[in-house]
């Protein structure tokens, strides 16, 4: 049911885009081809974003405009294409030019950032208004493969370059996948409370100002996200 509902909100979102595009001069049919033009471009700003580390602030910020200008360029070459293609299709064989807003990186950005903000935040609310078990996660730790369910990861520690996850047992896993990652993996059923630390929310067992405990474990909670460990667990 969830994923009809996602592959709704892409389709409902195509089709408003083209009806923006009717407003160029393309038919209808011509504004739906060219609107899932869009799809790539926000699929890879959902995909790709939450992978950026900003532990490193210049080395996140440099990766952030990488992936934002190689999204752009794509798009641009993808509107420049489909126009073409469209403009062959047309029975009187007129071509003109590719409208300019079509390779206008600001346009094409407010699009993206519009549509991938909405299915963020759209899955989101799918999450809470019907939550499902979620399924086992398989990483690599130490050329291994490790496969944990969700409630057996008590918090995911970001040390320098890597990541250590902490389970139940005693057991922890040192591996490469940035803490955002897991953030985006992990998500609806764990919270972040500091730029290192991401807790799963049924493992709290206690909270004072700035402190999170995960049994005897005291974990910082830093001033970003104070506020909202205070909401939940107050």
């Amino acid at each position: 049911m969830k994923r009809l509902l996602v592959i709704s909100y892409w389709a409902v979102s195509v089709l408003l885009v083209s009806i923006v595009l009717t407003s160029l001069g393309y038919r209808f049919l011509e504004a739906m081809f060219c609107g899932t033009m869009f799809l790539p471009g926000a699929l890879a700003a959902k995909y790709f974003f939450p992978k950026v580390e900003f532990k490193n602030r210049r080395t996140g910020i440099k990766n952030a405009i990488f992936i934002v200008c190689g999204i752009l360029v794509a798009e641009m070459l993808l509107f420049l294409v489909t126009h073409f293609y469209i403009m062959h299709l047309r029975e009187e064989q007129m071509m003109t030019d590719i409208p300019q807003i079509l390779t206008n990186p600001i346009f094409i950005a407010i699009i993206l950032t519009v549509l991938a903000a909405g299915s963020y935040f759209f899955e989101r609310w799918l999450d809470q208004l019907h939550p499902t078990a979620p399924a086992p996660i398989t990483f690599t730790s130490g050329r291994k493969s490790v496969t944990l369910r969700v409630e057996e990861i008590l918090y995911v520690e970001s040390n320098d370059d890597a990541t250590v996850v902490y389970a139940t047992g005693g057991r922890s896993f040192r591996n490469i996948t940035p803490i955002s990652r897991w953030e985006a993996i992990l998500k609806p059923h764990f919270i972040r409370i500091h730029r290192s630390y991401l807790v799963n929310k049924d493992a709290v067992s206690g909270v004072d100002v700035d402190i999170l405990y995960v049994g005897d474990t005291q974990l910082p909670i830093s001033r970003k996200y104070r506020e909202t460990v205070q909401g939940l667990y107050s």
